[in-house]
């Protein structure tokens, strides 16, 4: 599916949009601008004056009039599995083996029946086996280590966590917003 980036007009990542929601937008003359070349044409009906049919070009990454609706500094990104175990680069926080998406688990550090939240500081990826050897302990309590640590993602890094399909202009534009030390770098080069 074509995901297009859509950002405010300072260049901050608002969400991906599909071709239809792109469309609208550019239907409505609220694009400020573009980068990147078109990357699919949207074709409408045809005029009865000149007999043409109406073309709009969409662009992969889309600057949008009007008012952010998020910031850059208040974003705290939604946990899914799926941005958890891409974040961790699907490696069990434990023992280090690389695990298929399908088995990893959500785990939390501190265990939520000793008061860990559901935070993306306390949540790691980890295997079935490490997650039960880990039990209702804390690391320290069950002898196992973490090997990384847990961080918050930016929201260029939720940008590239959420996004299925990313193409290379995207990327480009989204990992040169990364910070220096995101383990998403690593990843994309």
């Amino acid at each position: 599916m074509l995901s297009i980036l859509k950002l405010d007009a300072g260049g901050i990542p608002q969400g991906w949009v599909n071709a239809e929601e792109a469309t609208k937008i550019y239907a409505d003359q609220n694009i400020l601008w573009t980068l990147g070349d078109p990357i699919k044409t949207m074709r409408g009906g045809i005029s009865r004056s000149s007999g043409l049919q109406s073309a709009i070009e969409l662009h992969s990454i889309i600057a949008i009039k009007g008012t952010a609706k998020i910031n850059l500094f208040d974003v705290v990104p939604v946990i899914t599995k799926h941005k958890l175990f891409k974040r961790d680069r699907g490696l069990c926080a434990y023992c280090g083996d690389v695990i298929q998406e399908s088995h990893a688990e959500a785990e939390h550090i501190i265990p939520n029946s000793r008061g860990g939240k559901y935070t993306w500081m306390n949540l790691v990826v980890s295997c079935r086996p490490c997650n039960q050897r880990k039990g209702n302990r804390t690391p320290e309590q069950a002898g196992m280590a973490l090997l990384y640590a847990p961080y918050m993602p930016s929201l260029y890094e939720d940008m590239i966590l959420k996004g299925r399909n990313i193409l290379a202009d995207q990327m480009d534009f989204l990992a040169a917003n990364l910070p220096k030390n995101s383990r998403l770098l690593e990843s994309i080069r």
